[in-house]
């Protein structure tokens, strides 16, 4: 025993011997380890395995109370770089609204859009549900709605493709920075344009956005700095290797020796070589070598997952195609790129084990499990931060537009849209929301075949219309297309051009009682009718007007009294407002009848005031019933006492009524005033009918510019009345700027669908000034003919303007064609609106005078003196 050796108490002997034997039993621990390494691996597994499943349970749990909001944005959405930036903000925000327990996967905002033929491009965000009152209120204002979003539940397609998008290339350079305008979502829209939702086509876009956590963040950076020293230090390495190189080619070379042979101070060989000095390494700069991640501020990590599918073989894979062309737009030193391997024809990716389970799991489930490589900041995201804007072209599918089906009464035709993939389809609005509709363009341009193709799909449907013609143009081209059987026993035709050997022509008593029709209201329309045609007012005709008015007050009077006496065959016309006048026995015979039915004013005016009044005083009013009455054609038409046009009855029984006054010369614009004016008060009688039973009716006018000239107001009321009781106007002009200021202001105001044709720059700038310039008056202007600019009403929203070629008669409706029955349908026209040999309503129209004398002979208790005879009636 040493004698320098310390003295050891047993305690402490005890306890070096305890150190010991624990040191043996760890080493022996790790030998058994070393031996069964296996045993070490499962434990390992087993714990990552429960530990994965824990995960997993708790972000399945919070995927169960995500949020989901609908983004609609409205046709002028055009956002600034704030707004969209403050918006990425929100979402890098709400990403991190859940509780402590959630995992790092369920963290996340998802961005969907969406194509499946119910729209151009569905725009849905989903997230924590603590997000949704810090999401709700954007940036963006009025012009995007936002809704609560429902859970969108799809069937299965027999055909899917899957893909991961991650970022390749430089992993520090940001994306291309893509300009607003034009929208950056236009290759993702143009990539789905033609998607056809009957073939189950279906494409989505998830973007997932984490705010990553800081140690990851460092931990990457680490990476790059290291990456960036280990380059540099290669470079260097490779510097001086080169430099070195040179360095012994110069000293090995012919002309350094003969240098050093020359040299006034020659050296031996060893002492001439050159000193190399080694460049060194450069400071790696981190900004430099981070780049987008060398700041904190808004700095995300981003999963892009893309699913497409159809019922057709090849339409997903194609579908997956365009998309991934069109993420190549946001592409520059850094760039989206299918994650996977290529093997020959192959690709290996999210289709295919091992990926796919992880895939379904992430697209099922919300979760966000973004590749290492997937940082980017919130600016280079722009594009997809926000829903199409005012810069994006949109298609129009099917659900926007919906396609015209013949006969179905719901639709009514519009045009032929043009898809972006070549189809051409007809395209329609729904009846009950074609309010009004305004077409402009030049002559021949296709406006007027474009309403007629529209008049003939909603009579075929049902559907009850007039069609006001000036110029005839129209009923010869429809006739082959309407000659049916049913549809023969409902169109009537009134034509007053009188052609023909022998034209046969119909009749109307705008005076005409038989009806039960209010007698004020038969007094107003003339008057107004008369008035409008002729340019009186109040300021510069009133003496014509009280005169009008006082004997049409008559007039009324002396049908009524007809009609209830059974006769109404002894009905006055318009033409007897020249007897009551200038004829003092049928005026004394009239009043003396009808004394009883006038009010206290008028049996005055006629007693105090009209024996003052000049003999010049009625010439005014005489002059325009003067030349109806010289027209024999005018004459037949409004001379009998009970005409059997009725355009009241025609709208409650869905007739097919086309009107053909004549020309456009004064007589022509007084009878469609008197047509224009009864048309409206017939309309607004329908006050009498509960609105859910007032049929649908459709007046087409053709020439606003040839009938406004006759009821400027008389039309303005009908753009601004017709709504409340279910009729519904159509017109078509050359020139807006033509028609009377009171017109085009409710023609444009009123109007649910606005078309134009090609024409003049100044003839289409204020049309296109209703749409924003957008397209411009100029490219309008040279469109090709039967090509028309079109904005619509469609489920409560404008749609358009859009581009439409007009639909052609011969190509839409050729299987309707029927020529050969064109005869019948004339004949059955005329018969149905009561039309007769001009000559016989002629000589009835000759005699109705003295008709009316005997009736009021007949009501007078002493007789009365007819007109041109001495005769006395007992």
């Amino acid at each position: 025993m040493d004698p320098a050796a310390p003295n050891m108490t047993g305690g402490e002997t005890a306890a070096a011997g305890q150190v010991v034997d624990l040191v043996a039993r760890v080493v022996d621990v790790m030998a058994w380890l070393y031996d069964h390494w296996y045993v070490l691996a499962l434990v390992v597994g087993a714990g990552w395995a429960a530990g994965q499943s824990v995960v997993r349970r708790l972000a399945a749990k919070a995927s169960e109370e995500r949020m989901a909001l609908e983004l609609v944005p409205n046709r002028h959405f055009d956002p600034r770089l704030e707004e969209i930036f403050r918006r990425g903000v929100q979402l890098a925000r709400a990403s991190t609204a859940m509780p402590w327990w959630v995992p790092r996967r369920a963290k996340a905002v998802q961005i969907r859009m969406r194509a499946d033929g119910s729209s151009p491009l569905r725009y849905r965000i989903e997230g924590p549900a603590g997000g949704q009152r810090l999401l709700s209120i954007g940036p963006f204002g009025p012009d995007v709605t936002v809704t609560k979003g429902l859970p969108i539940v799809d069937r299965p397609r027999e055909h899917t493709v899957r893909a991961e998008f991650i970022l390749r290339g430089k992993p520090t350079a940001p994306l291309r920075e893509v300009p607003l305008n034009p929208d950056p979502l236009q290759p993702l829209i143009d990539a789905v344009a033609d998607l056809r939702g009957d073939l189950g086509d279906l494409a989505e876009i998830r973007l997932d956005i984490q705010r990553a956590p800081k140690w990851a963040l460092k931990a990457r950076r680490m990476q790059l700095m290291g990456a960036a020293r280990r380059s540099e230090r290669r470079e260097a390495q490779r510097a001086a290797r080169w430099l070195r190189q040179d360095a012994s080619s110069i000293d090995d070379s012919l002309s350094w020796h003969l240098q050093e042979l020359l040299s006034d101070n020659p050296r031996s060989g060893g002492a001439g070589r050159r000193l190399v000095m080694p460049p060194v390494p450069r400071r790696v700069e981190a900004a430099q070598a981070l780049g987008k991640l060398a700041d904190d501020d808004q700095l995300v990590r981003v999963q892009l997952l893309v699913m497409c599918a159809s019922n057709i073989e090849g339409r997903a894979q194609a579908r997956l195609a365009q998309l991934q062309a069109a993420f190549d737009v946001f592409g520059g030193r850094s760039r989206w790129a299918m994650r996977g391997w290529r093997l020959g024809p192959w690709r290996v990716g999210a289709d295919h084990w091992p990926t796919r389970r992880g895939f379904e799991r992430r697209w099922d489930l919300g979760h966000c499990q973004p590749p290492r490589a997937n940082w980017v900041r919130l600016e280079e995201l722009t594009g997809l931060l926000k829903p199409p804007t005012v810069h994006c072209r949109l298609p129009v599918l099917a659900s926007d537009l919906p396609t015209f089906e013949f006969g179905d009464p719901a639709l009514l035709l519009q045009g032929i849209y043009q898809g972006p993939d070549g189809r051409q389809r007809l395209v329609a609005t729904y009846a009950e929301e074609t309010l009004f509709e305004v077409g402009v363009g030049k002559a021949g341009g296709g406006k007027t075949e474009r309403a007629l193709a529209q008049a003939i799909g909603w009579a075929h449907a049902g559907g009850g219309l007039m069609f006001l013609d000036p110029h005839r143009d129209s009923w010869p081209r429809a006739t082959k297309f309407l000659a049916h059987e049913p549809l023969m026993e409902r169109i009537a035709l009134i034509d007053l051009n009188g052609l023909g050997p022998a034209p046969r022509v119909s009749s109307w008593n705008p005076l005409g009682m038989q009806h039960g029709q209010a007698a004020h209201e038969v007094v107003e329309s003339i008057t107004d009718a008369y008035a409008s045609a002729l340019g009186w007012d109040d300021v510069t005709a009133p003496r014509a007007i009280t005169i009008l008015t006082s004997a049409l007050a008559v007039l009324v009077a002396v049908n009524e009294a007809a009609c209830r006496a059974g006769r109404p065959e002894a009905q006055s016309t318009i033409f007897h407002v020249r007897a009551l006048l200038a004829d003092a026995e049928f005026r004394r015979a009239a009043l003396t009848a009808v004394a009883g039915r006038l009010d206290e004013e008028t049996r005055s005016w006629w007693d105090v005031v009209y024996p003052t009044l000049p003999p010049d005083a009625f010439g005014v009013v005489l002059n325009p019933i003067a030349r109806l009455s010289a027209n024999p054609v005018t004459r037949a038409f409004l001379g009998q006492p009970v005409g059997v046009y009725d355009i009241r009855a025609a709208m409650d029984s869905r007739m097919i009524v086309w009107v053909c006054p004549g020309g456009s010369g004064p007589t022509d614009r007084l009878i469609t005033a008197l047509l224009a004016r009864d048309l409206l008060r017939a309309v607004r009688s329908r006050r009498d009918t509960p609105e859910d039973k007032r049929v649908p009716f459709r007046p087409y006018f053709d020439e606003l510019i040839t009938l406004t000239g006759a009821a400027p107001e008389t039309i303005a009321a009908m753009f601004e009345d017709f709504r409340k009781y279910r009729c519904q106007v159509h017109g078509m002009t050359q020139l807006l700027a033509r028609l009377p200021a009171a017109v085009r202001l409710s023609l444009v105001q009123n109007a649910s669908t606005l078309a134009t044709t090609a024409g003049s720059v100044s003839a289409i700038a204020p049309i296109t000034a209703e749409w924003g310039d957008n397209p411009t008056p100029e490219r309008v202007a040279t469109m090709a003919r039967f090509e028309h600019y079109i904005s619509m009403n469609v489920h409560g929203q404008r749609l358009g303007p859009v581009q439409l070629r007009g639909p052609h008669l011969d190509a839409v409706f050729a299987a309707q064609a029927r020529p050969q029955h064109a005869p019948a349908l004339e004949h059955a026209a005329l018969k149905n609106a009561g039309a007769l040999p001009l000559a016989e309503l002629t000589t009835r129209s000759a005699h109705q005078i003295q008709r009316v004398a005997d009736f009021l002979a007949d009501q007078s208790p002493t007789g009365v003196v007819t007109p041109g005879q001495t005769k006395r009636y007992k």
